[in-house]
């Protein structure tokens, strides 16, 4: 059984036939082939997020910064770029070579290692860790890692140990009900700092793993760029 068909089984796609996706033209704007894994992906379960956590960025993202061909990737690069070069947390890879491929409720971003970058079905997968110095690596493909972190097969240091409490599932993204307008991205938040932030303003949140959704987009608002 493959990657795949073990993540379908788990995380069944929608109903509804995701809209088809022209392959030449996101890997033309991009400038760079993209996982043959990843184009199966995309184009089964469209724009969406893997257990109410892990969200993937896809060709027809519902926002600019939920969109493979969007901001955010070089955006997110120039900030590790810049971590790199002042030794904040500098990621254990050349920043060059990370493209911005996913991120979590808690503020991880996945990535993609592109070395080399004339091989992307050999590219692995990295998680960094919420404005802290901890990453982990996945020797696989991202459909791989989604299919061995859902089944519970890994576990990622980073992720909530309450991740799999619930039965996982895929949620189609919803259009927003307003209109998203580019902003300055914002780097990685420690979710401490959050947490303390939220029980100040008398919201309820747990000591450990994941920050409600509301809590976050609440700090946000509170917090602009």
């Amino acid at each position: 059984m493959t990657n795949l068909s073990t993540l379908t089984r788990l995380c069944p796609p929608p109903r509804s036939q995701p809209a088809s996706i022209n392959w030449d033209h996101v890997e033309t704007e991009l400038g760079m082939r993209l996982p043959e894994d990843y184009k199966l992906l995309a184009s089964t379960y469209g724009p969406g997020r893997f257990a109410d956590y892990i969200g993937v960025q896809h060709p027809h993202g519902v926002t600019p910064y939920s969109t493979l061909t969007g901001p955010r990737p070089s955006q997110v690069r120039a900030y590790l770029q810049d971590d790199y070069d002042h030794s904040t947390y500098p990621a254990p890879y050349d920043p060059q070579h990370l493209f911005l491929i996913g991120s979590t409720d808690n503020g991880e971003y996945l990535f993609w290692i592109t070395d080399p970058e004339d091989a992307p079905d050999t590219w692995h997968i990295a998680v960094n860790e919420a404005r802290g110095p901890q990453w982990f690596t996945y020797d696989g493909t991202l459909t791989a890692f989604l299919t061995s972190v859902l089944t519970g097969t890994i576990r990622v240091p980073q992720f909530p140990d309450t991740l799999l409490d619930q039965p996982v599932r895929f949620v189609p993204a919803a259009p927003p009900s307003h209109e998203i307008r580019e902003t300055p991205t914002r780097g990685s938040i420690d979710t401490e700092t959050i947490r303390n932030w939220a029980r100040a303003n008398g919201f309820s949140v747990p000591p450990a793993g994941r920050i409600p959704r509301e809590v976050r987009e609440a700090w946000e608002q509170a917090h602009p760029v």
